[in-house]
């Protein structure tokens, strides 16, 4: 017989937890319909208490599409293939996703989504903010929604590289990613290819510029958009506890790792699902 999830809210833009799913374990389909139309519906999703392995989030991850495997500088020796280990030190400057961002959008296919366990925790801080993209999209004026409608947008990860190398991040190898600087182009409104919403797709810690425009000339438009689209309304606000797990939608929804924990350890395991080309 098919269980029922049971889907809680957590805000009123975005993000819900849901009980009722042990992800150690084989889901049936009909879970599985539920869980998929909970991730469309909130764009992320969180599950509570969970003893799941590495392979656990793996197999969890592939109900949903393929996994993306990471580049070989990012892969850990002994570890899976597709297994991003984020662990910020005690004596780390930066935390892994520091900047309001969408992953990796500076590749030509960004990723669909992750899945990001937590392993160890600081005692107190280490919240993840995510902000709804179709909300920042639908808040717009019509006027603004038709100049944007044509607009492609460079993104790539030079700001990032920069920032690692002024912390001296880069020079110790701890495995942030080559010097090869990477770009792509994409559409400034994204059209979900599940739903069919239409979603703000800019982020201030990969989007450079407006294709055919410079930096300069950019820098005004984008800084509206950086600030609209993670509006307070927009967002949640998710509290790390030992067992957790986020699930989200890197097509519709932006995220934000707190860096307010100094001193102490914070270790997550993450794995992501291959994307298509943003239309």
């Amino acid at each position: 017989m098919a269980s029922s999830i049971i889907v809680r809210p957590l805000a009123g833009s975005l993000g819900a937890e849901v009980f009722g799913v042990n992800l150690s374990g084989e889901l049936d389909p009909s879970t599985v319909a539920q869980i998929r139309r909970a991730f469309h519906e909130y764009l992320v999703i969180f599950f509570r208490e969970q003893d799941a392995s590495d392979n656990d989030l793996a197999h969890f991850a592939r109900y949903f599409g393929e996994l993306a495997v990471l580049p070989p500088h990012r892969q850990h020796p002994g570890s899976l293939p597709e297994l991003l280990i984020i662990d910020k030190k005690p004596e780390d400057a930066l935390v892994f996703g520091w900047e309001w961002h969408s992953d990796t959008t500076h590749l030509e296919i960004p990723p669909l989504g992750s899945v990001l366990a937590a392993r160890i925790l600081p005692p107190v801080g280490g919240d993840t903010l995510f902000a709804n993209q179709y909300m920042a999209y639908d808040t717009l004026s019509d006027g603004m929604k038709t100049m944007l409608a044509g607009l492609r947008a460079v993104h790539a990860n030079g700001h990032i590289l920069a920032s690692l190398e002024a912390e001296d991040v880069l020079a110790q190898g701890q495995g942030y990613g080559s010097h090869t600087t990477l770009s792509a182009v994409h559409p400034v409104i994204r059209t979900h290819p599940e739903t069919g919403k239409k979603a703000l797709f800019v982020n201030s810690l990969h989007t450079e510029r407006f294709e055919d425009m410079t930096v300069a000339e950019s820098a005004p438009l984008l800084r509206f958009l950086f600030e609209h689209s993670t509006r307070p309304e927009f967002t949640c606000r998710f509290r790390w506890a030992p067992g957790s797990i986020a699930f989200w939608d890197n097509r519709c929804c932006q995220h934000l790792a707190l860096d307010d924990y100094p001193g102490q350890r914070r270790l997550m395991h993450r794995v992501q699902l291959r994307g298509t080309r943003p239309v």
